[in-house]
């Protein structure tokens, strides 16, 4: 609304006393003569007309009084005139008639409300142009609707003034109009009284607005003021203000609720009560330190509730400064940080946890800048390169990339960088012990919300082992293709659901077929000979019907009229899907035809010669076995072809053979050959020493254990007569073998069962026992050393092997036999054997045999430097080795020289059976086996012991 020192033109205004209100003066007569004397009447009447206005708009009249008396007053002067004012609406669409007291009630609730716009009467037409209006004649003046133009007549209006009510701001506060009874045009006189009424009211409309807004502002401020109080004390902080000294004259209700105290006990610098005593001196420091410079400033400091716990608080204090800049008071909040500060503690650890993840992520984890600058990396990559950050932050000029791939990635890096695209490379880096290991890198960036990239993410992935497998496929994919190539057979899939075929290189070579054929049936049967197609076609049919491997040879035709022979091999399988394909193989057969045509041609030939040589072959046979000595049983004396022939006899059967002989005369072999041309050639040939496994371990090794049976048999385990079963056992030196395991030998022999060390279960063998021995086992069943039972058990079938002084005649062929293994050895070229060694080797009587026989000639071919194999002389000695005179019978004669021996080697050990310098290391026999002897012979072996300390 307008303010009341609203005027009209400055023109038509003249200076009032009092209020400052200003009123129009009359207008001069167009002739611009001195007012006659009803001139000075008028204007002396319009003025009191406007002071008496603004006394009763001063008294507190109303807006409504004050327009009726006007209209009043302006009647009395004019009373051919009738005059009413209208006000605008709040929508500035319509008149409402607010005053007129000599308006018929009639006619003014008929034009209320009266719309504005063109031709809409005098009002309406005056408020819509903002200009006078003059209607001299009611009744045929078209500016007044058709539709009140009676109505006016009615009431008694002929004729209608009016002049626009208009503010300074050119608001349109409403209209004063003029009526008369009869048609008129106004003179000047008229003009100038409208003008000077509209004036007036017009004062009166807007001083009733500035009352009425200064009436609202006040009300407004006072509200305002209860809502600021009402704000700041519901507002979520803590509000306060202090004086320019810096101490507290007001807090808000929320910060003296949460600190527990009153406005009295907060002020001045009472509120200081509340702050954390750690706290208390940096923030008063710091208020003091503001105060001083009178800028704005911000603290975190603790402040106590009214429950005594201490919360985290932002302190913040800005100045009032007045017109010259000083500071009248200072204004602040504390807002809560609790929940941030804990936030930020939890994000803390947030952070330290997914640094953690980060660490232990199975890769090598790198966050980059926008640019592409490394910013932080895992442990991982720092173990993997051995660097720190800052080294690897030049990783574009350093060695962590293998120099052929470094170019190539930074191109691609920067290219994604620059592009904004996902980044993937594969790549070889450098481990810290410079080895290179393939790795695949994957970046991906970080966008904010308007899209722009702020920074990478990179992994990192060790592919070195796929890698290598690709590689290792790739060649296995090459060799695959060439290996079909050199044996002629090409692979092919099939799948029935979709008719899709995949064919090797070799398939479509087969077939006749380049690489840009499309696989399929229907090419494969279109190269099948005319003849065969329909049985190749019947053949694919119910394999796809039936889901079953399919066979089929037949022959191709090629386009070149040459025909290959195939055989094509399918297997059905159903993939994940459950829908059947075939995998399979065709074989070009066409040079194994001919060969098998070439073969049964030869067939008969090969069958006529096997025929003519079927009877030379068994006398050639027996000439082989005789000439080569059962493999490495080389000699043709007498006394190993008696050996020999006893061999192909017992062979063939089951029977318990005893090899006997002395040491070094090749009893294994002896045994070896028995077990190849018997039945069990085919089975297990289990040799034990039984001079060689301690006592208390021979049963377990023999015959197995269960577990539990002993300390240490953690698991059952199988024994040598389970190895051997459907086979052949040896037992070497069965003469050692202790009293109790000849019990359990002795069972197996005769029931063929046994059980295992620590079982109760009988297990069955079927196994054929070869025994040997150096030893008299009469001597020994004479001592009470070996069962009477068990020898008879053994000795089935004896077989002495001679000693090589009784086979003197095999010496040459042993030496050459010997010479020759040796010789292609150690990669020596001996064409021929020294006469002179061959006649000391026939002299000297070989008390070692074969053994000692086969380490001379050893040791001579290690020394012989040229072509002419010799053995030095000094090694063959032809004296040989005393002889012991018999003092008794042969059981007590061998018991006293094994117990004087025994003797002497405790007496060197004193007394020490086991170790490195143990008598049983002395006498090279193992300890279980002189632990035995020491127990037959009854030998004290304390008294031996030394009797230092």
């Amino acid at each position: 609304m307008s303010s009341p020192d609203s005027r009209l033109r400055p023109e038509d205004e003249t200076p009032l006393k009092g209020d400052g209100v200003r009123a129009a003066h009359p207008m001069e007569s167009a002739s611009k003569q001195a007012p006659d004397a009803s001139a000075q009447e008028r204007t002396d009447s319009l003025l009191a007309a406007e002071k008496r206005t603004l006394e009763m708009i001063a008294n507190g009249a109303s807006l409504s009084e004050v327009l009726n008396d006007l209209c009043a007053a302006i009647d009395a002067h004019a009373p051919a005139a009738t005059s009413m004012v209208c006000l605008m609406d709040l929508n500035g669409k319509q008149l409402l008639p607010r005053a007129g007291p000599n308006v018929p009630a009639a006619f003014k609730t008929a034009i209320t409300p009266w719309p504005i716009g063109p031709n809409r009467g005098s009002c309406g037409t005056a408020a819509f142009t903002k200009q006078r209006v003059i209607i001299p004649d009611i009744s045929n003046d078209p500016r007044w609707p058709d539709e009140a133009r009676d109505l006016a007549l009615t009431h008694g209006f002929c004729a209608a003034w009016s002049e626009p009510l208009i503010s300074k701001e050119g608001e349109v506060l409403g209209t004063f109009c003029v009526s008369y009874a009869e048609p008129r045009t106004p003179n000047s006189r008229d003009l100038e009284l409208i003008n000077e009424a509209g004036h007036i009211a017009l004062i009166a409309i807007e001083l009733e607005r500035s009352h009425r807004a200064l009436k609202n502002a006040l009300a407004e401020i006072k509200n305002s003021e209860n809502r600021l109080r009402t704000i700041i004390d519901t507002i979520p902080a803590l509000a306060w203000s202090a004086r320019p000294d810096g101490s507290a004259e007001f807090f808000n209700r929320r910060w003296l609720d949460y600190a527990g105290l009153s406005a009295e006990e907060a002020s001045d610098w009472g509120w200081t009560v509340a702050l954390h005593p750690e706290d208390r001196g940096g923030l008063i420091d710091y208020w003091r330190h503001l105060l001083a410079s009178g800028e704005t400033g911000e603290i975190e400091a603790r402040l106590r509730r009214f429950d005594g716990e201490f919360r985290w608080f932002l302190f913040r204090a800005s100045p009032l400064r007045d017109g010259s800049g000083q500071v009248v008071k200072w204004y602040g909040t504390n807002t809560d940080l609790e929940e941030r500060k804990r936030a930020e503690e939890a994000l803390r650890s947030n952070e330290q946890s997914l640094r953690l993840i980060v660490d232990t992520v199975p890769g090598l984890v790198c966050t980059m800048s926008a640019a592409g600058e490394v910013e932080l990396l895992n442990r991982q990559v720092l173990e993997y390169f051995g660097k720190t950050t800052e080294e690897l932050k030049n990783w574009a000029t350093s060695d962590a990339v293998h120099p052929d791939d470094l170019p190539r990635l930074i191109d691609a890096w920067k290219n994604s960088v620059e592009t904004g695209e996902p980044y993937a490379y594969d790549l070889r880096q450098r481990r810290a012990d410079g080895v290179y290991r393939w790795f695949q890198a994957r970046g991906l960036p970080l966008r904010d919300t308007e899209g722009r990239i702020t920074g990478w993410y990179l992994l990192l992935t060790d592919i070195d082992d796929r890698k290598k497998a690709e590689d290792e496929l790739r060649r296995s994919k090459a060799y695959l293709t060439e290996a079909q190539r050199l044996s002629q057979t090409g692979s092919f899939g099939c799948s029935l659901s979709t008719g899709e075929m995949f064919w090797s290189e070799e398939t479509f070579r087969i077939y006749g077929y380049d690489r840009s054929t499309q696989p399929a049936v229907e090419r494969v049967l279109e190269r099948v000979h005319p003849e065969d197609r329909e049985l190749v076609r019947e053949r694919i049919d119910r394999a796809s019907r039936d889901g079953k491997d399919c066979h089929v040879e037949c022959r191709l035709l090629l386009p070149d009229d040459s025909v290959k022979h195939v055989c094509i091999v399918a297997h059905a399988a159903k993939n994940e899907s459950g829908v059947t394909e075939f995998i399979g193989a065709v074989m070009d057969v066409t040079a194994q035809r001919q060969a098998r045509a070439e073969l049964e041609k030869a067939f008969g030939e090969i069958k006529r010669l096997k025929d003519h040589l079927h009877d030379e072959n068994v006398v050639l046979r027996e000439q082989i076995d005789q000439a080569f000595m059962f493999e490495e049983i080389v000699g043709s004396s007498p006394a190993l072809k008696t050996v020999l022939s006893t061999i192909v006899k017992v062979a063939p059967t089951d029977s318990t053979v005893l090899i006997t002989g002395e040491t070094g005369t090749g009893k294994e072999l002896i045994a070896r050959a028995i077990h190849k041309r018997s039945r069990r050639a085919g089975q297990a040939f289990v040799s034990v020493n039984c001079a060689s496994i301690p006592t208390s371990l021979i049963a377990s090794e023999l015959f197995g254990h269960e577990k539990g049976a002993f300390t240490g048999a953690l698991q059952q385990r199988q024994g040598r007569f389970e190895l051997a079963h459907s086979g052949t056992i040896f037992l070497d030196e069965i003469g050692e073998l202790p009293a109790e395991t000849q019990i359990s030998l002795l069972r197996v022999l005769q029931e063929r069962q046994f059980e295992r060390v620590g079982g109760n279960r009988v297990v069955a063998t079927d196994v054929r026992v070869i025994t040997a021995t150096n030893r008299d086992l009469s001597a020994a069943i004479a001592a009470g050393m070996f069962r009477a039972d068990l020898f008879y058990r053994l000795n089935v079938f004896p077989i002495r092997v001679p000693p090589l002084r009784e086979r003197k005649e095999d010496i040459p062929m042993l030496v050459e036999y010997f010479v020759k293994r040796y010789a292609e050895k150690l990669g020596k070229h001996i064409r021929k054997i020294d006469k002179h060694t061959l006649e000391l080797c026939q002299a000297y009587p070989w008390p070692g045999n074969i053994r000692e026989l086969q380490n001379i000639i050893e040791r001579s071919v290690i020394l012989c430097s040229g072509d002419t194999f010799w053995v030095d002389a000094a090694w063959l000695s032809s004296h040989e080795a005393p002889r012991l005179e018999l003092s008794g019978p042969l059981t007590v004669t061998l018991q006293d020289q094994e117990k004087q021996l025994i003797e002497a080697a405790l007496t060197e050990s004193e007394g020490k059976v086991a170790g490195p310098e143990g008598a049983a290391a002395r006498l090279g026999i193992p300890r279980s086996t002189l632990d035995s002897k020491i127990k037959q012979l009854k030998i004290m072996k304390y008294k031996f012991r030394s009797s230092k300390i």
